[in-house]
Formats: structure tokens, C-alpha cells, sequence
């Protein structure tokens, strides 16, 4: 019993002493709380790291949506990137931010987390991007270990750039438009729980960037918007893409140039254009496109389901590409790889290269289709397509009636039940397939 009483006496010494001790291990810089904690004895490997956080009040922004907060963020993103070991830069709830457009840049001595709590919005008035860069709005560039997240919103304000994009006034000329928010040469990085909405452009862009984690995201803007791509990818190896909810005017996600071990589940897509890889080999470039894996998806009220397009003239190559376990709902053109793409008001000319596209692979995709045409494989004369692979197809009509595929210069084989049929050139799966359609009653009642 003697024992048991020391033990608590000691215990309640250690608490208050505790106690007395914390608060004078506690200092306050411009803005930001910083608790120093004394270190563990023994191996300097269990020794925590220092920590610091700010927010950007405390560095001027006013956060009332109308006073410019740009310089409040700039001067707490360089004392965050300064300090070594972990920062946190908060925008916090409740609030939103006005924001200019702004370059961020690394590299930082510390792993920064940015907490989006509130809202970011940016300029109404295009104007604001006069003389100033028009494709950004807001840039991150060769920060390493970045993480972005906190459950908050970024608005784009894009109606004024949409109301002058020529693809709803054919009269305009066709001008830049800033990406909302742009991740270029940046290093394991992690974008979470984020809310992207009415981007001026393109949502969310990594460009040149390596080894990337997106999960639950949320990005939204009226299927009328023009080119308000998503999630767009170039240039950037080792991508993990999950658990996200995109409804846009463009790509719900756009893989294109020089990217690589790219892996996508678990998204919602629609309305929109699809998930796509390329364009590829616009201008007569060189590029290429391999290890890309869709693995869980739900598409709606889509113009494209899952699409490759490049473009005549081009060279390089898209292969070893799977789209898998895909669930479709009024989709347009659900599976199509496109070697004619042409998206100009003047007609393309016909050219002999092209990007060589095979080892591309479609399984477990079923729902409904918008067109008569649910599965197209338009490849080139001079490059066919390789390697196509289609096994357990269902993609009845969405209205009722047929549906059909149409093949030019495609190659491979199919497995399972597969319909509409294949079409493959100097294949058997045609003829087999045609007899698996006579003999089931069910597709001929669709």
C-alpha cells in the first residue's frame, strides 16, 4: 500500500511541475505560435521536430472577400518555406480571401502543409491579368513536400472568361485563360479534401511534377464553361487520383505529353468530356503516354466515356493503358481512340505519321450510350492500332435499339461477353461474337 501512494505522490509532482515548466517554454513571432519541447534522452533519432503554425491574419489579410490579401499570403508563405522541420500556412474558416494572381515558389527548408479552411476566391475582372501572366492564376512551382488541404473552397470566378472565350463566340479570337491552381516541378506532393469551383480555365494542373497523391476533391463548374478540364496531367511521373467527385465543361481528368504510372479510381465524372489521354502530337510533336491505369468510375451525361485522341502528323507513342470496372449512364462515344483528332476551325490535313497507340486494354465497362456508335477505333493507315484488348462489354442503348462499333485499322482480341461486338480486323472475334449476340435473347429485347 506504501508503494501504491509513492507512486501517485510522484506522478502528481511530475504534472504540476509539468505545468509550471510549459508556459515558459512558449514564444511568440510575428504572428505565428511556436512550441519549443525539450528533448528525449538517448538517440537523437526519437527527437521531435519543431513545429510552427500561421495563418495569414496575422501577416495583414483581411479575409472580407474585397481587400487584396495576395501580399498577406506571400509574406506567411516565405516565412513558412524559411523555418526547417514542419509549417502550416491556414486560411482560415469563415473567412474568404481575395487573392491576385501569385507565384509561389520553392524550394522550402521545411515541409509546408497549406490549410485551406476558407475560401480563396479570385478577381472578377480579367483586366486584373493585364501585363501579368494569363494562363495562372495561382502558381506553385519547385516546392518539395507540399501538402494542400482543410476542406475549403477555390473559386475561379471564370464567367467573365468564359463570356469571352471563343468557343461560345466564334467572332473572338482565341486567347490564354488561366489554370486556377498550377503544381509545376513540384515533389511528393498531396492535394486532399479541397473544393475547386468556376475556374477561369483548366481547375487543377500538374505539370512537370513527381510523385503526386489527389484524393477527395471536389470539383465543379457548369457543363457549359469551355475548357474547364478538371484534373489535367503533363509531364508527370508516379500519380495517384481517388476518391473525387468532377463535374466540368471539359475533361473531367486530361492525361497528355510525357506522362507516366499514372493510377485513377474512384472518381464521379459528369457532365463533361470523359477521361482522357491526349491530345497527343499536335504540331508534329513527339510524345508519349504509358502505364496509365482507370480502375473504378462513374460516368453520367458525359460527351466522351474514356478516349484517346492524337493527332495526324505526330509521332511518339501511347501504350499499356487499362480501363477497368467503368460504370456508364447516357454517355456519348463511351470508348474511342480517335488517331484523326482535329480540333480546329480550320480542317486538318491529312498526314502519314501518327502517334502509335497499343496495348490498350477495356474491361468490366457496362451502362448505357447516348449514340448509336458506342465503341469506335479510328486508327491510321500507316500506324494501326496494336494490342486491343476488350473483355466483358455491355453498352446498350440508353433510348432503346442497337448499338454498333466501328473499326479502321484496329487490331487485337476480345474475351467474354462483349457487346456491341468487336470489330477487329483480321480477327475471329467478330464472327464468334455476331454468334454470341444471335443466341442471346436478352440483348435482342434491349
Amino acid at each position: 500500500m506504501r508503494s501504491y501512494i509513492s507512486i501517485n505522490v510522484i506522478i502528481i509532482i511530475f504534472i504540476h511541475v509539468n505545468i509550471l515548466i510549459t508556459p515558459f517554454l512558449t514564444y511568440h513571432v510575428q504572428g505565428f505560435d511556436s512550441i519549443i519541447r525539450l528533448p528525449y534522452s538517448g538517440s537523437t533519432r526519437t527527437r521531435p521536430k519543431t513545429k510552427q503554425v500561421l495563418s495569414i491574419t496575422d501577416f495583414g489579410a483581411k479575409g472580407d472577400g474585397f481587400h487584396n490579401d495576395t501580399q498577406a499570403f506571400l509574406e506567411a508563405w516565405k516565412v513558412a518555406c524559411s523555418f526547417s522541420g514542419f509549417t502550416k500556412v491556414i486560411f482560415p474558416y469563415g473567412k474568404t480571401f481575395l487573392v491576385h494572381p501569385i507565384d509561389i515558389a520553392g524550394p522550402c527548408r521545411s515541409k509546408v502543409t497549406l490549410r485551406i479552411s476558407g475560401t480563396i476566391v479570385a478577381p472578377r475582372d480579367p483586366e486584373v491579368w493585364h501585363d501579368l501572366n494569363k494562363r495562372k492564376w495561382l502558381y506553385f512551382h519547385g516546392v518539395n513536400h507540399l501538402s494542400v488541404d482543410g476542406g475549403g473552397k477555390i473559386d475561379g470566378m471564370g464567367q467573365d472568361w468564359w463570356s469571352r472565350s471563343c468557343k461560345h463566340n466564334y467572332t473572338n479570337p482565341c486567347k490564354p485563360a488561366p489554370t486556377a491552381v498550377t503544381f509545376h516541378r513540384c515533389k511528393n506532393l498531396k492535394v486532399r479534401n479541397l473544393m475547386l469551383i468556376n475556374s477561369q480555365k483548366m481547375h487543377m494542373a500538374f505539370t512537370s511534377c513527381r510523385r503526386v497523391v489527389a484524393s477527395h476533391l471536389r470539383v465543379l463548374a457548369p457543363a457549359s464553361s469551355p475548357n474547364t478540364d478538371g484534373i489535367h496531367i503533363s509531364a508527370t511521373t508516379g500519380v495517384v487520383i481517388s476518391r473525387s467527385v468532377i463535374r466540368t465543361g471539359d475533361d473531367c481528368i486530361s492525361i497528355v505529353r510525357n506522362s507516366s504510372r499514372i493510377w485513377i479510381r474512384n472518381i464521379s465524372c459528369g457532365p463533361g468530356h470523359g477521361i482522357s489521354i491526349g491530345s497527343l502530337g499536335k504540331s508534329n510533336a513527339w510524345e508519349k503516354i504509358h502505364n496509365v491505369k482507370v480502375d473504378g468510375a462513374y460516368l453520367y451525361n458525359t460527351d466522351n466515356g474514356v478516349r484517346i485522341k492524337t493527332w495526324q502528323g505526330g509521332s511518339g507513342f501511347a501504350s499499356n493503358i487499362t480501363f477497368k470496372n467503368i460504370l456508364m449512364e447516357n454517355v456519348s462515344n463511351p470508348i474511342i481512340i480517335d488517331q484523326y483528332y482535329c480540333d480546329s476551325r480550320d480542317p486538318c490535313k491529312n498526314q502519314t505519321l501518327a502517334v502509335q497507340v497499343g496495348n490498350i486494354s477495356f474491361i468490366n465497362i457496362e451502362g448505357t450510350s447516348a449514340t448509336e456508335e458506342t465503341i469506335k477505333f479510328a486508327c491510321s493507315d500507316t500506324s494501326p492500332c496494336e494490342g486491343l484488348y476488350l473483355e466483358n462489354i455491355f453498352l446498350p442503348s440508353y433510348f432503346g435499339g442497337d448499338t454498333r462499333s466501328y473499326c479502321w485499322q484496329a487490331h487485337g482480341s476480345a474475351k467474354g461477353y462483349v457487346y456491341p461486338p468487336a470489330c477487329f480486323s483480321n480477327s475471329s472475334d467478330f464472327i464468334r461474337q455476331n454468334v454470341l449476340l444471335e443466341s442471346n435473347p436478352a440483348i435482342n429485347s434491349v
